[in-house]
């Protein structure tokens, strides 16, 4: 018991990250989050890849990157207008973006490639 107590107390705690300040004005700022919550809500749970495909087919102006587009996805958690629902299937996890209202129970996987898989015996 008294390692573990001394396991306990020797691990540092977690750093506080500060909330995101986005730069881009409030106008621009409310424009794309509410296109890109249209998406998620359309389209159900999308990974980040996903989510950046239709934001290319929608053609907003004011995101720059994929980069400035998970900021913005950060953002958008912490304000709690998105979640994220984890779906672990096998040895692989998949992060998925979700507005509030999207059951759990729905989840989406990629297809995958079965030639890159390694073949077990």
């Amino acid at each position: 018991m008294f390692a573990t107590a001394v396991r306990y107390f020797s691990k540092k705690p977690k750093p506080k990250m500060k909330p995101i300040e986005l730069k881009t004005p409030p106008e621009q700022t409310q424009t794309i989050t509410r296109a890109i919550f249209d998406i998620l809500k359309e389209h159900g749970p999308l990974t980040v890849s996903d989510t950046w495909e239709r934001v290319k087919e929608v053609g907003l102006r004011g995101l720059t990157s994929k980069r400035h587009m998970k900021i913005v996805l950060r953002w958008m958690r912490e304000r709690q207008k998105l979640r994220i629902i984890c779906n672990h299937v096998g040895p692989q996890k998949q992060f998925l973006y979700t507005t509030w209202f999207t059951k759990p129970s729905i989840t989406k996987m990629r297809p995958t490639n079965e030639s890159s898989r390694p073949k077990l015996p």
